[in-house]
């Protein structure tokens, strides 16, 4: 069965602070996370990836990792645009702030055929979970829904950043299937307890609990849904037109509370890391020199 990995890599990286954060060079010879995620997805056997990307870094893109990449494995890419509304919608006027990671999955609706996995372009996720989607995804089981996913559940500590806060999917599950998702923000670790922007979920938050790092596993028909869902939420952003957001989430946790689908929890744990900050840049360097130093990469990743 063919499968896609799908990379959403339109952020514009405000917080990294030094170019765009998704390009940042990581390996040894210039690799950056992205290549580290393709091998990866390749080796679990996705066979196709489509890039997500904004149309003022198409060229650069391309030189730093899509013309490389194209040896290796079929490549596509979409654009992500904030003006890409559905007819009879309009952006509202002095907006500038992109609608989110549903409208980016959203984008590639003419592209993505097959059973697929979502990931965020500066994340670094490890093996395990494009292992255990991959098999989830070709396994073609169906759970008791109308919509069936899989979502890579990662252990809330193994996910955080020295260098500042993170937001996070606090997941709550039983018996294996995602119950709820809460998206929350300004999480960290102090003296073993987690402390976030949300008092409700500080107050029962542990850092052993499960996190969604916005990995989701699903297939064509969910893009349906999403193309439907964008319409309602474009309709219902008068409270806030400037900053509102679609969010994937929030979505899955809409679709859940409507019982509508059910979603495999995958749980890894292989440690996250990435580029929040520009500080944790060295540090995400570093990791990867580890990796290859106990055997996990070889150091010329593509042999090219």
């Amino acid at each position: 069965m063919n499968t896609t990995l799908v990379i959403m890599a339109a952020g514009i990286g405000s917080r990294f602070g030094e170019g765009i954060k998704q390009l940042a060079k990581m390996g040894p010879n210039g690799e950056i996370i992205m290549d580290y995620s393709i091998y990866d997805a390749k080796e679990a056997g996705f066979n196709k990836v489509v890039f997500i990307i904004r149309k003022d870094i198409e060229e650069e893109f391309k030189s730093v990792i899509g013309d490389r990449i194209q040896k290796h494995i079929d490549v596509e890419y979409v654009f992500q645009d904030i003006n890409d509304v559905p007819e009879g919608f309009s952006v509202p006027e002095g907006r500038t702030k992109p609608w989110g990671t549903g409208q980016a999955v959203l984008c590639a609706k003419e592209v993505v055929k097959d059973p697929f996995v979502v990931i965020n372009a500066d994340d670094y996720y490890g093996k395990e979970a494009y292992k255990k989607l991959h098999d989830f995804l070709v396994s073609n089981e169906k759970l008791d829904a109308k919509y069936t996913m899989g979502m890579a559940g990662f252990v809330l500590k193994n996910t955080l950043s020295e260098n500042g806060t993170v937001t996070r999917g606090i997941c709550k599950g039983e018996n294996g299937l995602l119950k709820t998702v809460i998206e929350t923000k300004g999480i960290k670790e102090e003296n073993g307890k987690i402390l976030c922007d949300d008092p409700e979920v500080e107050a029962w938050v542990k850092p052993e609990d499960l996190v969604s790092m916005n990995m989701w596993a699903a297939y064509p028909d969910f893009i349906d849904y999403l193309e439907q869902g964008f319409k309602e939420f474009l309709s219902n952003i008068d409270d806030d037109p400037m900053k509102k957001e679609y969010l994937l989430p929030i979505i899955v946790n809409g679709m859940l509370e409507e019982k509508s689908v059910q979603v495999k929890i995958l749980e890894t744990n292989d440690r996250w890391f990435g580029v929040t900050y520009k500080e944790d840049k060295e540090a995400v360097q570093n990791s990867f020199k580890e990796l290859i130093e106990k055997g996990v990469y070889p150091e010329n990743l593509w042999n090219d």
